[in-house]
């Protein structure tokens, strides 16, 4: 037996606490196992105080109130690893750093996070903003005061000078003279010495992990959109100091040599990973990186570059360049066996549109089951944690119901009717 079966079938024969006695029941018709990959038949979970108290094969007892889901199929929560909860993509977003305040944009971000949540994303990794947006959601979403997804936020992207996250990348003289030249406390370093502090900026400012750009980006006002960015040196300053607070470190990495140095500098992830090719994709099997994709994110740049105005001259031939390759380099990556994990990049697209990333993943060569276990089971391996990702006893309470069968039509992650996080219920019922 299957040891996600297994322990299925043991649930199902344990003695009933207090608390899962009076569960809520949750009758599932079909149940994604994303420790298998295996879609179950028929369950029923029992939900007390936020987290999985049983499951059983079948339907719950008759004359038992429970939740029916008996025409759906049940999957943990997914788990989106490369959102941008702060803003979102529009020709006005290069503009508007210079008119709102970080208090604007926490008002918008509610919004993009009750989206996110409400598409069936239970858990997201917020990889850059300014000005502690995501810091404060998190912080209210864990309150109870506004509703979204669990959120595990970097802060402020750490960048070298003039690399892809330098806020000042783009600013005239009058501008620059006025804020003065970015630091650590900024984000911005170009020393071991730096990085360090930098690192410990963001644990002073509430981060619960690291980013940094490794190359040049699409969207900043640069002229590469791949050239290396930190010395293995800095990278490495970066992982050790990271690892001193027990954070994870995600680099965004276009370029094969900026990916090499973050490979070798012992970065936990490489994001969109755009010029990968066997060389890399033999390193990242060597080191356990993972590789996010954000097929999504590159899709979208792609097509709005053919508008004129949506993104500034400089950026309009790199998003034309670099956005429509990253779906070849994720179909040759899963082809190599390079560990992939779920990411979109949302914020670069529109929030709320998460689940197309499963529809490209698919149609770049991986199975239905392979995308679902990239946004729960390994997700949750990325971000180090034993309590989301699988629905099984003594786990978080995430949910999300589906109309049809994913493993057979993958469009169905577009039709979410039902979301519960943490035993609460936040969509459908």
């Amino acid at each position: 037996m299957r040891p996600s079966l297994l322990a299925l079938s043991l649930a199902a024969l344990l003695p009933l606490s207090a608390s899962a006695a009076d569960a809520t029941q949750v009758h599932c018709g079909k149940l994604f196992d994303a420790r298998s990959g295996r879609l179950l038949g028929e369950h029923t979970l029992g939900v007390a105080d936020g987290r999985i108290a049983t499951i059983t094969p079948g339907a719950p007892a008759a004359g038992t109130d429970a939740i029916d889901l008996s025409a759906h199929t049940c999957s943990p929560g997914w788990i989106d690893l490369h959102v941008h909860l702060s803003h979102e993509s529009s020709p006005q977003r290069y503009s508007e750093g210079f008119r709102l305040d970080p208090v604007d944009f926490a008002y918008r971000a509610v919004n993009y996070a009750e989206r996110t949540l409400l598409a069936g994303f239970t858990t997201v990794r917020d990889l850059g903003d300014s000005g502690r947006v995501s810091m404060a959601l998190r912080d209210a979403i864990n309150a109870g005061t506004v509703r979204g997804p669990r959120i595990f936020g970097a802060g402020k992207s750490i960048a070298t000078t003039g690399g892809h996250a330098d806020p000042s990348n783009g600013l005239n003289a009058r501008f620059a003279s006025l804020v003065g030249p970015p630091g650590p406390a900024e984000g911005v370093i170009d020393s071991p010495d730096e990085a360090r502090k930098a690192v410990r900026q963001r644990y002073k400012e509430g981060s619960d992990l690291i980013k940094i750009t490794a190359t040049g980006g699409v969207l900043s006002v640069a002229r590469s959109g791949d050239a290396p960015q930190f010395t293995v040196e800095e990278i490495r300053a970066v992982v050790e100091t990271a690892r001193d607070y027990g954070f994870h470190v995600a680099a965004h990495a276009h370029g094969k040599e900026g990916m090499r140095r973050a490979i070798l500098g012992g970065v936990t992830s490489i994001e969109h990973g755009t010029h990968m090719d066997e060389e890399i994709f033999a390193l990242m099997k060597k080191h356990g990186t993972w590789y996010v994709p954000t097929i999504s994110a590159g899709r979208f740049v792609a097509e709005k570059s053919k508008i004129e105005g949506y993104y500034p001259p400089l950026v309009r031939p790199k998003a034309a360049t670099i956005g429509p390759k990253i779906q070849g380099t994720f179909a040759a990556a899963y082809r190599a066996g390079v560990k992939i994990a779920f990411g979109t990049d949302a914020g670069v697209s529109y929030h709320g549109d998460n689940a197309d990333e499963f529809i490209f993943m698919v149609e770049a060569g991986m199975k239905p089951a392979e995308a679902l276990q990239s946004a729960t089971l390994h997700a949750a391996s990325v971000l180090g944690r034993d309590d989301i990702g699988l629905l099984e006893p003594g786990r978080l309470a995430d949910l999300v119901a589906l109309e049809g069968d994913p493993l057979t039509d993958i469009q169905a992650v577009r039709r979410v009717v039902f979301v519960m996080k943490e035993g609460v219920v936040v969509k459908g019922g």
